[in-house]
């Protein structure tokens, strides 16, 4: 399917950007799938919980690291034959988890996984940015995103639900099977865009592939996104504890409180989506400064129950939910190639490592209001690093041309003098 047509740009979002999303969906759950089994995987590989706290440190690690490794081997092929591939590769590392009979076995799994995942991730991104005019960019990655979210929403209790119920092997048998189900889909229903004039020969080389990340802007993009998904993350990864032990709920009422937080990203995702390719730096902006007055209002009423329920429901809405705006103010700063999405990605994974793991450092010293304080710090450091953005029409959106689409947005962020 193409971005245009004779009498005008295509304004649908195809069905092959829905089944992208599901592809998500599937490396989604396979990553929180060990959050939600981590006693039945200690009793099973006969470690403790500490052990298998480090195999969510091993996949997001491999995101970061391996990802960008993946998709640059593949980047000489096909979109479509590049994602099959990353298919078998992540199906492989689950039937390994499935199967795995010893925690080394389990860390392997969990290292081939994650590799997949983030090669994944920049592929489809880029991928559904091709299948669409660029005015409905941001709706088709959010589009694809939604994958995501719907993959804390449901994917996560599925995958605990099963293996409370018949195992945590039986948990990695069904994300194989699901993976399976969005390769078919993907091979079904998924085509390649056309292939630009100047990339008939097989791409693009790999000095252009790198020379984009020269660009300041686009290394300004890549921070903003890490420190927004930082804030973001260094108040959920401890939002359990905080609603139990500082703001008072029950803890039979946990899983509720987060289904809501859930359900609040599913929205804003939606609803940033749509806003994303015409007001893209604005709603990145608004939305960052949204996010850094909930995590105040959080840090000062934490032990209120409404009042920390609505704030945390408020970061839901205007935290991860970013992401369609932060992917496409990548593109319009570099370029909507595999390995500028993929490197976006691992960008986004380091923030949650950061907000996890310096969240994880502070509360021995200062308690559980530590880590929301972190996320208000890293949020309005974000802002500083979105504000650069507001001097750039191309990257605000506000110089899109209602009618065309362009594949090279960074001639529109060179200085004058040094266009060539």
């Amino acid at each position: 399917m193409t971005a245009t047509t004779p009498a005008g740009p295509a304004r649908a979002v195809p069905s092959a950007v829905y089944v992208l999303g599901v592809g998500v969906f599937a490396m989604v759950t396979s990553e929180f799938a060990v959050a939600g089994l981590m006693p039945q995987l200690a009793e099973g590989l006969d470690t403790d919980i500490q052990q298998i706290g480090y195999l969510v440190t091993v996949f997001a690690v491999s995101m970061t690291v391996g990802g960008p490794v993946l998709a640059l081997a593949l980047l000489r092929l096909r979109p479509k034959t590049a994602l099959m591939i990353i298919f078998a590769i992540f199906f492989a590392g689950n039937l390994l988890a499935a199967v795995a009979t010893s925690y080394a076995a389990m860390v392997a799994a969990r290292v081939v996984s994650g590799v997949a995942s983030q090669a994944f991730f920049g592929i489809a991104i880029s991928l559904c940015s091709q299948l669409v005019h660029e005015r409905v960019r941001g709706r088709a990655v959010g589009v694809v995103m939604n994958g995501l979210m719907l993959g804390t929403l449901l994917g996560l209790p599925l995958a605990t639900y099963i293996g409370g119920r018949l195992g945590w092997q039986a948990a990695f048998w069904t994300i194989a099977v699901l993976t399976a189900l969005a390769a078919a889909l993907t091979a079904v229903l998924v085509r390649n865009p056309p292939r630009p004039v100047a990339d008939e020969s097989g791409g693009a080389s790999l000095a252009a592939e790198f020379r984009v990340f020269r660009r300041p802007q686009l290394l300004l993009a890549l921070v903003s996104s890490t420190l927004i998904i930082g804030a973001t993350f260094a108040v959920f990864s401890f939002s359990a504890p905080i609603l139990t032990e500082v703001s008072g709920f029950g803890d039979d009422t946990v899983p509720f409180l987060l289904l809501a937080y859930g359900a609040a990203t599913v929205v804003g995702n939606m609803v940033v989506g749509r806003l994303a390719d015409r007001h893209t730096v604005s709603t990145l902006l608004t939305g960052t400064l949204l996010n850094a007055a909930c995590l105040t209002g959080l840090a000062l009423f934490t032990d209120t129950p409404p009042l920390a329920l609505a704030f945390l429901l408020g970061v839901g809405l205007v935290g991860v939910t970013m992401n369609p705006a932060m992917a496409i103010r990548v593109q319009r700063a570099g370029s909507t190639r595999p390995l500028v999405n993929t490197v976006h990605s691992s960008f986004i994974t380091l923030g949650v490592i950061l907000g996890s793991a310096i969240g994880s450092l502070l509360i021995p010293d200062y308690g559980l209001r530590a880590p929301i304080v972190l996320g208000l710090v890293l949020a309005l450091l974000a802002i500083s690093a979105i504000l650069p953005a507001l001097r750039h029409p191309r990257l605000r959106g506000g110089d899109l041309p209602p009618d065309t689409a362009s594949s090279a947005p960074e001639e529109h962020l060179e200085p004058v003098g040094q266009r060539r």
